[in-house]
């Protein structure tokens, strides 16, 4: 390799990185926007070019600078962005990685994922509409993720003749909308992505408008990473094992710097050791910092396995099982907090169940509102209990250990994203378990079920299971405890005391058997052994 080549390599690895996100609403111009800037500084290979001018012409126009980014055959299909798609390119100022989402509703989710690692995000607003809820949504989801820089920019002022007016009243709408949120900066432009108006190029058009370019706000912007002076938190992903000799404990280091012969605490046991290696892909270091993949090995023999986390000595993360978090809500089917999701943080899954939704984002007065009922695109703020303790930091303090995802455990759908706000520690409540509890837990009271015939009774179990009922087939003679412990007990022939009797196949009616055991009863803050009297037995 020459030297030219050599020193090249070494400028260009030099430079910094900035990580930032394009989002905002449906056909706002996002794709377009990355595919002119790609273009116009010269980052896109010549065959790239062709393709795309080839495609063009068959859509009839002379260029379609989204083509750069969509690349899956229904995104071409349809002209919309459904994944996120990466892009990558380099000035001489610095390196640069592009993440473009999805605009649609449905698929917030992808947003989200796609602002994750971001440090600074373009929220573009298309200047014929103005600020529209899914560009608020946008924004807030943003802010919640820790992004600190945020370029507003007003696309498709081509379209409104270049009107200084029309970007003045935009530009006030979004002020007092970011106002609140917890920006660093927030810098706003004028441009026409299609027709390469202040993208990288000052635009003629616009005279009134003398700020930068939009290339001039990235090469200037300072891009914040300052995970590497945060305390260490090395989450283990995998125990390396090839022979008696050799105990490794692999991971992505999320914060923090590690050092050879530097103590360090595992969490969650808090047992303390030295380390005696740091291993990388470009062989043994006696210092790696985030967020470096390493393999680290300890002087003593400390049980450790997939989930623990490796800490600074001096700055413990915290060991909790409840928490208070934001949740974006990813799901068609609603948050169900009769029903335990698996909880991912770092590299640990537990079964959690929602406490209680605290509340809910208010997207157009960015006020706390109560929420009755969390369904897709929502942002509420939930409280979590978990049903182990995990190792976890609150978002601002770390992005790792502070987020997590839900999983549904029936279908595996990730069907939220979490940041978590504060850590709480609840009081353990004392003596016997009182049906309010019961019903605070599984979502629903118990109830004794007496079905005809055995198919019946399973066709009963399994709709009910399938509603996230907590149910079982059981004996006669343990449907009234099992009724008493929480359970529907669905049970064939006569049982003792209260029960909900079906007659026939035909007349079974699970809404009627949800109703019975979601509905608010008088005495269900007595305890289980108390005298109540038995109600009559229902019929269907």
């Amino acid at each position: 390799m020459s030297l030219d080549a050599i020193e090249y390599l070494a400028r260009h690895e030099q430079k910094d990185l900035l990580r930032f996100v394009v989002v905002g609403s449906v056909d706002d111009g996002k794709s377009t926007l990355i595919g002119r800037l790609l273009h116009d500084v010269g980052a896109l290979a010549d065959d790239q070019l062709s393709a795309v001018r080839r495609a063009s012409k068959m859509e009839g126009a002379e260029i379609d600078f989204s083509l750069f980014t969509d690349g899956l055959i229904a995104e071409r299909e349809q002209g919309i962005t459904i994944d996120v798609a990466y892009r990558y390119f380099s000035t001489k100022a610095r390196k640069y990685i592009i993440a473009d989402t999805p605009g649609h509703e449905q698929y917030t989710r992808n947003m989200a994922t796609g602002a994750s690692t971001a440090q600074l995000a373009i929220v573009l607003i298309d200047a014929r509409y103005g600020l529209l809820t899914q560009t608020r949504r946008h924004a807030f989801i943003a802010s919640l993720l820790g992004i600190s820089d945020l370029v507003v920019a007003i696309n498709k002022m081509d379209t409104v003749g270049y009107a200084q007016d029309t970007f003045d009243t935009i530009a006030r709408d979004v002020d007092a909308f970011v106002k609140p949120l917890a920006f660093r900066a927030v810098h706003t432009v004028a441009l026409s992505a299609a027709r390469g108006d202040n993208v990288v190029v000052r635009s003629s058009a616009m005279p009134w408008h003398t700020g930068p370019t939009l290339l001039e706000l990235l090469e200037t912007t300072k891009a914040q990473n300052d995970e590497g002076e945060r305390p260490l938190r090395l989450p283990v992903q995998l125990v390396i094992r090839p022979n008696l000799d050799y105990r490794g404990f692999a991971g992505q280091i999320a914060s923090g710097r590690i050092r050879k012969n530097e103590r360090v605490s595992v969490f969650p046991s808090g047992r303390e050791s030295r380390v005696v290696a740091i291993e990388t892909p470009r062989g043994e270091v006696d210092e790696a910092v985030a967020p470096e993949s390493v393999v680290v090995r300890l002087a003593d023999e400390i049980d450790i396995s997939r989930g623990d986390v490796l800490a600074s000595e001096h700055s413990a993360p915290q060991v909790a099982s409840s928490w208070i978090a934001h949740v974006v809500w990813m799901s068609a089917q609603p948050l169900d907090t009769r029903k335990s999701y698996w909880v991912k943080i770092g590299t640990r899954s537990v079964r959690a169940t929602i406490r209680r939704v605290l509340s809910r984002i208010n997207l157009e007065t960015l006020t706390q509102e109560p929420a009755t009922k969390v369904t897709l695109n929502t942002i509420a703020k939930a409280e979590f209990q978990g049903q182990r303790p995990l190792v976890m930091d609150s978002y601002e303090a770390n992005r790792t250990l502070g987020s997590f995802i839900l999983i549904d455990p029936l279908t595996n759908d990730t069907v939220g994203a979490g940041m978590i706000d504060t850590v709480t520690k609840p009081t353990k409540p004392s003596g016997a378990v009182t049906k309010s509890e019961r019903k605070d837990r599984l979502g629903h009271t118990g109830l004794v079920v007496t079905a005809p015939d055995e198919p019946t009774a399973h066709e009963i179990e399994r709709a009910l299971f399938d509603r996230g009922i907590f149910c079982a087939v059981v004996a006669p003679k343990a449907a009234q405890p099992s009724a008493q412990a929480g359970i529907v007990a669905i049970t064939v022939g006569k049982a003792e005391g209260k029960s909900f009797t079906i007659r026939d196949s035909s007349s079974v009616s699970v809404d009627a058997i949800v109703q019975e055991v979601s509905r608010e009863e008088q005495d269900q803050d007595q305890d289980p052994t108390s005298s109540a009297k038995p109600t009559p037995s229902s019929t269907t």
